[in-house]
């Protein structure tokens, strides 16, 4: 009896937490699985590299596949890749990219090749294409059928330009992300071979064993456990059995199980520290320790300890052993158990970037949806979830309301001409700030302004859905749609399409306030063509404050209190189809003091001037044009 992949892992990784029981079918969809046993030896001397793969490859979509692709990411740090066509193409350049891989020498560039290649021990065809390699399969793959590729690869580590790299800004030696030939990923869609061009990844779940050989002088962080620590010490266990080369060198051997990457660094200053996480993952601590940012790195152990305890409670427990927080990279990058971090001298902002880039292991690690196709699903939920992170870390210091950031950038951006819809490949924005605040911001948004809709609590029950029904199981939008929809009993097809896939602008405004007899009326415009719920706050002259909620039509039902949970009466629905809205109160008009449209300021009204009315003392109505 085969195994699922899901349950084998569990007992393989020694997870963490409790699985909790979710209905059958959601985010079930098929995946391919892969085995990859890697070697590689590095010389320092030259930062060139060598390497064998052996890729076991399963099929298990109802295609048959001819052909297989392999990223080569390291050949877009050469001059004239499409990343540095891009880079000087575009508008406006990451300017820790610009224009350097056009100026790159050829002791500085990136390459990777591959040689030797046989599928099953036959011989294969292969072409190169820039940082993508097509391989002619000697024998087609069918649906449910194993293959296994062997080959040879060589390349040469680029200078530091953007993630990976030697010599970075701080010193580090040796950021080896994206540094091996890595099938690509193949699923309902189909083939998921984009050209890098520095933006985001996707790959297939497997388990990788790797071999890293490299001066003994060097301590290497990486994906995965060390299998042979005590021949290597370096701060992983005491050296108990010493490895006998004559050449200075030492092999790390690390098994990363159920995974869909494999990085490492590398760092002959580099000082090892751990800490425990009650109940959780054993996280280490790799950096330069006699660096000018050596205190702030003393420092993070406590807050990232605290992190993962609040993350388990809040977002879903990290399901495997340990995980890694290493310096190196361009700023913080996101690994299977492991990132990369440049956090500079100031504790705040080394805590900050370490928050983030280890939450994206629970959205780009173990959810893993397509961060090409749906990059603020990673970014946007990873912002989100470091919010609410930071805020408990440092109470009291977010400005504003929490996530109010992530609003005010969307509305910036929404009043630009940056604003392009979410359902754009995260290659395909026009500009890198227009990709950025829709991917960080506009994702982050996203979420939160569903709180307006089915309520914060409840939005918050959706993401532990979320990741307990689909960790995995590489979701989409639609995956998070249910989540929501399973919560709240609500519709919300509609809030995740205008979302996603318009760049449609919200404007609501109070149109009207009567009075009639003892009641008073008050009448709602939708001036923007997106839809919304509403609430509507209706302070009376003796100083209470009554909320009432108008459900949209489209939801098929009401949201539960206030988006924060505070007493809210639903009204009737408001028929999508109409652009005005009027309900009455039992109030007479004279007592009532203002009437406040969204009060508690949750939806990404362009133009609030006409959110509110103040009434003066014997104001017969209220009319606006």
């Amino acid at each position: 009896m085969r195994i699922p992949p899901i349950s084998r892992h569990l007992a393989v990784l020694g997870f963490i937490g409790t699985l909790v029981p979710v209905a059958s079918g959601q985010c079930d969809r098929w995946q391919q699985r892969i085995r990859c046993e890697l070697t590689t030896d590095l010389d320092v001397r030259t930062h060139r590299f060598t390497g064998t793969e052996k890729l076991s490859y399963t099929n298990n979509s109802p295609d048959t596949l001819r052909q297989l692709f392999f990223h080569l990411y390291f050949n877009a740090f050469k001059p004239g890749s499409e990343m540095d066509e891009r880079s000087r193409a575009i508008v406006d350049p990451d300017p820790r990219v610009g224009d350097r891989i056009a100026l790159l020498g050829p002791q500085e560039v990136g390459d990777l090749h591959c040689t030797n290649m046989l599928q099953d021990g036959k011989a294969v065809g292969s072409e190169e294409l820039g940082t993508i390699l097509r391989v002619k399969l000697a024998r087609p793959v069918l649906p449910g059928k194993s293959t296994t590729l062997t080959f040879n690869f060589n390349g040469q580590v680029p200078v530091q330009i953007r993630r990976s790299g030697r010599n970075n800004a701080e010193g580090i030696a040796y950021s080896m992300t994206q540094w091996f030939p890595k099938v690509a990923a193949y699923d309902h869609h189909g083939w998921h071979a984009d050209p890098y061009v520095g933006r985001e990844f996707y790959g297939e779940w497997g388990d990788y064993d790797v071999r890293l050989t490299l001066d003994s002088s060097f301590t290497v962080a990486a994906s995965g456990r060390l299998q042979n620590a005590g021949s290597i010490g370096h701060g992983y266990a005491p050296c108990t059995k010493p490895q006998k080369r004559t050449d200075g060198k030492l092999e790390w051997h690390f098994s990363a199980p159920n995974v869909h990457d494999f990085a490492w660094a590398a760092d002959p200053d580099y000082t090892h520290v751990t800490a425990q996480v009650p109940g959780g993952p054993l996280l280490r601590f790799i950096y330069e320790g006699q660096g000018e940012n050596a205190p702030g790195w003393k420092e993070l152990p406590g807050y990232m300890v605290k992190h993962f305890q609040y993350m388990k409670d809040h977002f879903g427990a990290y399901m495997y052993p340990q995980f890694t927080f290493a310096q190196g990279g361009d700023g913080g990058m996101e690994y299977p158990n492991l990132t990369l971090v440049t956090g500079g001298k100031r504790l705040g902002g080394l805590v900050s970037v370490s928050v983030h880039e280890s939450v994206h292991n629970w959205y780009y690690g173990m959810l893993a949806s397509d961060e090409g196709s749906f990059p603020w699903m990673d970014e946007g939920f990873t912002e989100y979830a470091t919010s609410e992170v930071m805020d408990h870390l440092f109470p009291g210091q977010a400005k504003g309301r929490l996530h109010q950031d992530a609003l005010e950038t969307y509305l910036r951006l929404a009043e630009s001409d940056q604003h392009e819809p979410m359902s754009i490949h995260a290659d395909h924005f026009r500009t890198n700030r227009g990709y950025s605040a829709t991917a960080y911001s506009k994702g982050e948004f996203f979420v939160d302004q569903l709180g307006a809709v089915i309520g914060d609590s409840l939005v918050h029950k959706g993401l532990l859905w979320y990741y307990n029904a689909c960790r995995f199981k590489h979701p989409e939008p639609v995956d998070v749609q249910r989540s929501m929809e399973k919560v709240s009993g609500l519709q919300l097809d509609w809030y995740f399409d205008e979302w996603i896939n318009t760049v449609r602008s919200l404007d609501y405004g109070v149109a009207a306030i009567t009075g009639r007899g003892d009641s008073t009326f008050i009448t709602l415009e939708r001036k923007g063509e997106m839809l919304m719920p509403v609430d509507v706050a209706v302070m009376g002259t003796d100083g209470r404050t009554t909320c009432y909620q108008v459900p949209l039509s489209l939801m098929l039902g009401a949201r539960p209190g206030s988006p924060s949970g505070a007493p809210c009466t639903a009204l009737r629905p408001w028929l999508w189809t109409a652009p005005r809205y009027t309900f009455g109160i039992p109030v007479p008009m004279d007592a009532v003091r203002a009437v406040i449209l969204d009060p508690e300021e949750r939806l990404a009204d362009k133009d609030r001037s006409n959110d509110s009315v103040e009434l003066e003392p014997g104001t017969r109505g209220v009319v606006r044009p």
